[in-house]
């Protein structure tokens, strides 16, 4: 997966899996998105945004991506590190709305395009 790094330039990160408990293993099943869906995500073409306005305690980010049915999927994470391992911690995810969807194609198109 590649990210923005502090200085905005992409770094590519390895991913061991996803960090689960409890709690935001509920929090992200809330709007209806299975955990095989949020992790699947992680395996395909995704756009990563640094979430400025919620990263106060850590760094948190946005995933922008589409499940195996092509519903668009907005998934807000952390990395943690564990014994020099990178997993990805959700703390929400959600499907997106047919605007939101529309929004960001026109975002993505507009960015190849330069």
């Amino acid at each position: 997966m590649a990210v923005q790094s502090r200085d905005n330039r992409p770094a590519a990160v390895g991913i061991a899996g996803c960090d689960w408990d409890d709690g935001n293993r509920i929090k992200c099943q809330k709007h209806g998105v299975k955990l095989a869906v949020i992790e699947g995500l992680f395996h395909g073409p995704l756009a990563v945004f640094r979430d400025l306005v919620h990263s106060v305690a850590e760094e948190r980010f946005k995933a922008i991506g589409r499940s195996a049915d092509g519903r668009g999927v907005l998934v807000v994470f952390t990395l943690r590190l564990r014994d020099d391992v990178v997993f990805v911690r959700p703390i929400s995810a959600r499907y997106m709305h047919a605007r939101e969807v529309v929004y960001y194609e026109k975002a993505f198109t507009y960015v190849d395009k330069r």
